[in-house]
């Protein structure tokens, strides 16, 4: 299967962990919880709390914004998620 979305997002383009000086997600941190693993959204650059954290703030950003891909913020790990297609690639 090939997935246009991630396909668009290329080593030139693609908003890297390098940008973020501190990893965490705002959006826990407002509502004064905790993550399990932080994505990066490559449409706008948000980082965002994963699947397996309580409030899910990727997946919602993407249900909300429709922004479709986003990227493993997490050192060692170089992949991308679409949640349009529910695929992976590696980077």
């Amino acid at each position: 299967m090939s997935c246009e979305h991630l396909n668009n997002v290329t080593l030139e383009t693609l908003i890297p962990k390098a940008n973020f000086p501190v990893f965490r997600c705002e959006e826990c941190i407002r509502v004064n919880s905790q993550w399990v693993h932080l994505r990066i959204c490559q449409t706008c650059g948000k980082m965002l709390c994963c699947d397996s954290s309580k409030h899910q703030h990727a997946r919602r950003h993407y249900e909300e914004t429709g922004h479709p891909v986003m990227s493993s913020a997490e050192l060692g790990e170089d992949w991308l998620w679409c949640f349009v297609d529910e695929a992976a690639k590696e980077y």
